[in-house]
């Protein structure tokens, strides 16, 4: 039987996470994980943050792609590209 995986809402340090601090956050502890060094413990206990952090930024991601869909299907379907570019006719 496995354990049932660790949420952000177990979490609430990451909950409160914005996306470019959870972000962060995991990457550190990507590193941390490769350079190894760590007792057993510790580094179960730090993978178990990392799959939180992971699954925080995945669902932040996922709001984020449904949003910018909201607004597109607001938009009629498509969006435009606007040139931001400078004009060089002066």
């Amino acid at each position: 039987m496995t354990e049932p995986q660790p949420t952000p809402a177990a979490n609430p340090d990451i909950a409160a996470l914005p996306f470019d601090k959870a972000l962060a956050e995991l990457q550190t502890v990507v590193q941390r994980l490769e350079t190894g060094g760590l007792a057993l413990e510790d580094s179960i206990d730090l993978y178990e943050r990392g799959v939180a952090l992971h699954d925080h930024c995945s669902k932040l991601l996922t709001g984020a792609e449904l949003r910018v869909q909201r607004l597109v299907e607001q938009a009629g379907g498509s969006l435009r590209a606007v040139d931001l570019s400078p004009d060089d006719e002066s």
